[in-house]
């Protein structure tokens, strides 16, 4: 068994129409788990909020995601970006990945060439998680 390293993201009531966006941006089917599958007690209304979802795509990434309960606190994501990177060969895919990102996102840099010589954009989705897309350019497509 290989050990991973993925993003778990807290919501406030949109974990599943998140992580349903995110398979519709990647691929993949979320399963998701809510409270009351579990019996677990939280506060009326939302016993079918999500307790666990988990999102695996054909490409490998995972990405998992629940529903803060309104009694416990809960903070905007602050302080880390989701980055996706790879090279000229597949920037078809990773601006694909952007382009389904950006709908109702928060453009903070356009995707386009940096000073470093790669297609750069960021943006914070419109579920407030923010992500990043660098593509290394060779220098025959830069």
């Amino acid at each position: 068994m290989s050990t991973s390293l993925n993003p778990y993201l807290n919501f406030q009531g949109r974990a599943r129409e998140a992580l349903e966006f995110y398979a519709s941006v990647f691929g993949g089917t979320p399963d998701v788990v809510t409270f009351s599958q579990f019996h677990m007690e939280v506060p009326a209304g939302e016993e079918e909020n999500v307790m666990h979802g988990y999102l695996k795509t054909q490409s490998g990434f995972e990405l998992m995601g629940a529903d803060v309960p309104s009694t416990m606190p809960s903070s905007p994501i602050g302080g880390m970006t989701i980055s996706l990177s790879g090279e000229g060969g597949d920037d078809d895919e990773l601006s694909g990945y952007w382009n389904k990102l950006s709908d109702g996102a928060d453009v903070g840099m356009p995707l386009e060439k940096a000073p470093w010589g790669a297609k750069f954009g960021q943006l914070t989705d419109k579920f407030g998680v923010p992500w990043l897309v660098n593509i290394q350019l060779d220098q025959a497509g830069g």
